[in-house]
């Protein structure tokens, strides 16, 4: 375990678990409708987008968005999009892949701005959610964990970019960030 890593709250193989589950979840919910086009929200979701699609038994299509609203461990609320995406998603399905679910800034803007974009449907799944962060009015469709109101780190959620590479999430040592 890394040294500022307090504990570990989800590990690898719950990932792993989780991400199969969530897979045959969403290859079922869009046996009979347009596979979705995942859309991965940069950087965070990466290692959970890499796992997920293995497990999603469709013809399925990603993009990547690159969307800032932290700095440090705060969402100061300024949703800033760095990249957006390749190609049209017009009339298509979209499924935001995303780390976590914090305050639902992030997410409701993006959601808002697919279906500006033109997409028939818009939906998300998420590795983590954090419900007592909360601003907005926002859900997941799908979620792989439910989490404390924590700092957390690891695959691939980071504090000033660091630990995104650490293979579980954990909890961030206090004394790291204050």
């Amino acid at each position: 375990m890394n040294k500022d890593v307090a504990r570990i709250l989800v590990s690898e193989d719950e990932i792993i678990r989780r991400s199969i589950e969530l897979g045959k979840q969403i290859s079922e919910d869009y046996k009979d409708k347009k596979a979705p086009i995942l859309v991965a929200l940069l950087k965070g979701s990466v290692p959970f987008l890499a796992e997920l699609m293995k497990h999603i038994e469709l013809d399925i299509e990603y993009d990547f968005m690159d969307v800032s609203s932290y700095e440090g461990t705060e969402s100061i609320g300024d949703i800033r999009i760095l990249k957006d995406l390749d190609r049209s998603i017009r009339g298509e399905n979209v499924l935001l892949v995303e780390d976590i679910v914090d305050t639902g800034r992030t997410l409701k803007t993006v959601k808002k701005l697919m279906k500006d974009k033109g997409a028939s449907d818009v939906k998300i799944v998420s590795l983590l959610d954090k419900p007592d962060r909360r601003v907005v009015d926002i859900q997941a469709e799908y979620v792989g964990f439910i989490i404390p109101n924590e700092f957390v780190i690891g695959y691939g959620l980071d504090f000033n970019q660091k630990y995104r590479n650490l293979p579980y999430v954990g909890v961030l040592k206090e004394e790291c960030y204050k």
